[in-house]
């Protein structure tokens, strides 16, 4: 039986924003449905521990999915929301028009046959 998921998982150029993506049910595995988005961000990551005791200090991020993965021997950290607004910014620059890129001369040429170029 042929899988689409494994069949083409790749579904953007890799010259351009992506425009969709497979969605993926909750615990990770393909529903092999696409969906016409760009997959927000969604990263946890262990948070190292510290060679030093002290103070415990409070932490800013914690969603009740990292608080269900964390520990007392392991800690974790959503960095969902700094990629997803990073994200927001470069939408915004590429919008910019040439005029207001405000970059060098060569890198503007760079960008413009980037932008432009029908890459194979």
């Amino acid at each position: 039986m042929s899988n689409p998921f494994f069949d083409q998982p790749i579904l953007n150029s890799p010259y351009k924003e992506p425009e969709r993506h497979w969605e993926l049910d909750e615990t990770g595995q393909p529903t092999q449905q696409i969906k016409a988005f760009r997959r927000p961000a969604k990263f946890i990551t262990p948070i190292p521990k510290p060679k030093k005791r002290g103070p415990r200090q409070t932490n800013l991020f914690e969603s009740a999915a990292v608080k269900a993965l964390s520990a007392s021997d392991q800690q974790y950290e959503e960095l969902t929301g700094l990629i997803n607004s990073l994200r927001q910014h470069l939408e915004e620059w590429r919008a910019l028009p040439e005029k207001d890129w405000k970059v060098t001369a060569e890198t503007a040429r760079l960008l413009k046959h980037w932008r432009h170029h029908q890459f194979s």
